[in-house]
């Protein structure tokens, strides 16, 4: 069976149903079935953006690819600098 993404909106808004679910009494076994997820996936999910809110959640996918583009500016920064080294020391 094919895995599904879900947008970080979809999960914080998965997270407030499961709240209400519980909140009226629902038993978790039932709120996992309701949810369509797994109890894993929930609890993965419950420690990843537990208290967070929309708009933070879509900060933070902002800043995770921010991140990834500076990794990927770095890294290819320091190959520049390793092929000049080894190209100034006469070892190619």
């Amino acid at each position: 069976m094919p895995t599904k993404r879900h947008s970080s909106e979809q999960i914080i808004s998965k997270l407030r149903e499961a709240e209400v679910h519980l909140a009226q009494g629902m038993t978790i076994p039932l709120m996992y079935k309701g949810l369509g997820i797994h109890q894993q996936t929930y609890y993965k999910w419950r420690r990843e953006y537990g208290g967070l809110r929309m708009d933070q959640a879509k900060r933070l996918k902002e800043l995770e690819k921010e991140n990834a583009r500076l990794k990927k500016l770095l890294a290819e920064s320091e190959l520049d600098k390793a092929i000049l080294r080894e190209a100034a020391s006469g070892n190619y």
